[in-house]
């Protein structure tokens, strides 16, 4: 692969499952030396500023992602044009994603979860849980999607 390809992930405030899957996907390429670009945003402003939410950054360093910075925005229309693929983490994501989309765009929109080699499609949010349990339940499906994605489009 000689052109550099670039990866929107979104989830609703982008301060948990988008930035896992980031932090992830820029792990995976930078280890395996891959010409990628990766990002995050949010569906909603709801933590436009913020850094990641502290139980997402623990898990990322449970799991060896040390170092992760990101700052949440919210996707703009200009993401569609500047990105390869748009990936959202569940259905309502993908909806709102496709009503968003712009015609005749650059970006292919879809679940993340399309990429899990079990089937395992939805990436359900975590912000709500009492537990750090889900959190590592988000890392490791998008480790699983993650790396069955980059399989198949590195070997194409």
């Amino acid at each position: 692969m000689t052109e550099k390809k670039r990866v929107l992930m979104v989830c609703l405030g982008n301060t948990c499952r988008s930035t896992i899957a980031e932090a992830i996907f820029k792990n995976y390429v930078e280890k395996m030396n891959y010409l990628w670009e990766v990002d995050s945003s949010g569906l909603r402003g709801y933590h436009v500023g913020e850094g990641p939410n502290q139980r997402a950054l623990n898990i990322l360093e449970k799991n060896g992602i040390k170092n992760y910075h990101h700052i949440a925005k919210v996707i703009k229309n200009q993401d569609f044009d500047d990105f390869d693929w748009i990936f959202g983490m569940d259905e309502y994501n993908l909806s709102k994603l496709i009503e968003l989309k712009p015609k005749n765009c650059r970006a292919q929109v879809e679940l993340l979860g399309k990429y899990h080699p079990s089937g395992e499609v939805i990436i359900e949010d975590p912000y709500f849980e009492n537990n750090i349990t889900s959190f590592q339940t988000v890392y490791d499906q998008c480790v699983a999607c993650v790396e069955n994605f980059l399989k198949q489009e590195n070997s194409s």
